[in-house]
């Protein structure tokens, strides 16, 4: 199982690469991923966390990973909001523990918050499409095209809404970190020691300090038995 495990890390992610020595540096992201663990589990309708790690792979220097849903194709507005939340997660953490002057660029959500605007129709304005389809399209001409055909007032609500939910969802992040730092300082510790933590004991853990939402919480895993 653990050579299954490495091996879609490997296959999703990259290449594993050398763990940190700076002590400083491995706190930070230590922090980063514990954030995006937190918030995720705390805010409903999020997928459970399956591991977070220290070990870099690719161009991450630390990775969580998230149990993706049964059915990824039929997705709630929760979820959606729910993984703006988990990502902004790592963001708040770092402004909380460390400060503002030492967030890093790990945070990329605002995608994600666009889409729940202008193609799903969640957000404010309307349960409508907003985007032509030619400004999907991946003909450059036809997407510089459809972007002049936008009204100016249209394309103002939308970087509004946008706004809006993710201004919304980083509020939602910082109070899940700033009212667990207890938790938090205490699953750092031992992932800075285990560099991996599995889903089963990081929930364990965070249920110590608090209590998860019903509809995030996840039966631990029992091992099976083998015959021989």
């Amino acid at each position: 199982l653990k050579e299954i495990d490495d091996s879609i890390d490997r296959i999703v992610a990259g290449m594993e690469g050398t763990v940190m020595t700076d002590g400083k540096s491995k706190s930070l992201v230590a922090y980063h991923e514990v954030g995006h663990a937190i918030c995720g589990t705390l805010t409903p309708g999020h997928d459970a966390v399956q591991k977070v790690t220290l070990i870099p792979r690719g161009q991450a220097r630390g990775l969580t990973w998230f149990i993706p849903a049964d059915d990824p194709t039929l997705i709630s507005k929760q979820q959606l909001f729910a993984r703006i939340v988990g990502g902004l997660g790592g963001r708040a953490a770092e402004e909380v523990i460390f400060g503002e002057p030492e967030v890093t660029t790990g945070a990329q959500i605002t995608g994600l918050a666009k889409q729940m605007v202008t193609t799903f129709g969640m957000s404010d304005i309307g349960p409508w499409n907003l985007m032509d389809s030619s400004a999907q399209s991946g003909d450059m001409i036809m997407r510089m095209m459809a972007r002049n055909s936008m009204s100016e007032r249209l394309a103002e609500d939308i970087d509004a809404a946008v706004k809006r939910l993710t201004d919304s969802a980083y509020e939602i992040a910082l109070s899940h970190i700033k009212n667990n730092r207890e938790a938090m300082d205490k699953i750092v510790e031992i992932l800075l020691e285990k560099e991996t933590v599995g889903g089963d004991e990081f929930r364990a853990i965070l249920s110590e300090f608090v209590e998860i939402p019903v509809e995030n919480r996840v039966a631990p895993a029992v091992p099976s038995s083998v015959t021989v």
